[in-house]
């Protein structure tokens, strides 16, 4: 097809349309990917609006970092233009990767003065296998949880992290502050003390034992829903069916503990559950916690992309009942212990 010279734009004028330099097009015409469509009298180069796509759709692949031979492949028909994107996402994916590890790791460093011996742990600690993480959480979590009661392991086994095959860099970045921690001997002391002055001593110890789980997974959690949807309901503490339900769970509780269901049980019950909400927070917010085994679970949420364990939790027990709001954790304490004393 003859194609008027009116028609074809000068190397100058497709600079400006495409946004190519002027020796870029001339580079892709000597390597034979885009050659002009004529030339003028004076043999300046000339192209037409089928050439004019074919350089910007060249400019674009080249803005992705495409390669040249891979652009060829695709102007030349011999590859889908979806394959070598595919080829090119790959690398630039395994790029990214490499990058977000370096990221990771500068970031440690700035956080606190970094060495030479540092850098490199940072850097084998944010490129492991996923192998190497599970055995570095699995130790561990076998020393620190070491000669616990058994229902304590397994509450402390439940919450793993997992870090994501295209972790975001915040994930990424917890991961590399837990990995250290978890290698640091004196982080493992710290939440060792903490787990065994929690779950191996008393009220932990028994709250661990056998006979208390069982009270917790059968007739606790069948009472404690009931009691909850009759306060929810507005139910007053002098109700006769609230109060029997006070009473079971009293009954419950003694044969547990093996003891009188009497009125000193249920003082102790009722002061118990008129403190929950303080209670919960004294543990929450106590220091020792904080440092050890909830910033353990902090990392963890952040790698795992979940919300903190005891958020919710915590978050109920600061909350006081306004307008609008459903019962807190402390309405619930002191309806519960108003209850069982209701019951003598």
């Amino acid at each position: 097809m003859n194609i008027s010279k009116d028609d074809l734009y000068s190397i100058g004028e497709v600079a400006h349309r495409t946004g190519l330099s002027v020796s870029a097009i001339r580079y892709y015409a000597d390597e034979d990917l885009v050659p002009p469509t004529d030339a003028s009298d004076s043999g300046h180069r000339l192209y037409d609006v089928d050439a004019i796509a074919r350089l910007e759709f060249v400019r674009t692949l080249r803005d992705l970092e495409t390669g040249l031979d891979q652009v060829r492949r695709v102007l030349a028909g011999t590859t889908s233009l979806r394959d070598v994107l595919a080829e090119h996402l790959e690398v630039i994916e395994s790029r990214t990767t490499e990058l977000l590890a370096k990221r990771a790791v500068l970031r440690a460093l700035v956080r606190q003065e970094g060495t030479a011996e540092r850098a490199n742990l940072l850097r084998k600690l944010v490129t492991m296998s996923d192998a190497e993480r599970q055995r570095l959480v699995d130790d561990f979590l076998d020393d620190v949880s070491a000669g616990l009661p058994e229902e304590a392991i397994n509450r402390i086994r439940e919450v793993q992290p997992v870090l994501p095959p295209d972790p975001a860099p915040e994930q990424l970045d917890a991961w590399v502050s837990l990995a250290e921690l978890l290698r640091d001997d004196q982080f493992r002391e710290g939440i060792r003390s903490y787990l065994h002055a929690t779950y191996a001593q008393f009220p932990g110890s028994e709250i661990s034992t056998p006979q208390v789980q069982e009270f917790i997974h059968s007739a606790g959690a069948d009472l404690m829903p009931k009691l909850m949807a009759a306060h929810q309901a507005g139910f007053a503490t002098d109700d006769a069916q609230v109060i029997s339900l006070a009473a079971q769970l009293v009954e419950h509780l003694a044969r547990t503990f093996g003891v009188a269901a009497d009125d000193d049980l249920r003082g102790r019950l009722a002061g118990r559950y008129r403190d929950l909400d303080r209670l919960t927070l004294e543990a929450l917010q106590d220091a020792d916690y904080i440092a050890t085994e909830g910033r353990y679970l902090e990392l963890v949420s952040i790698i795992n992309d979940q919300a903190h364990p005891d958020a919710a939790l915590l978050d109920n027990a600061r909350r006081e009942r306004r307008d609008g709001d459903g019962p807190s954790f402390g309405d619930f304490g002191r309806w519960l212990s108003t209850a069982i004393l209701a019951g003598r």
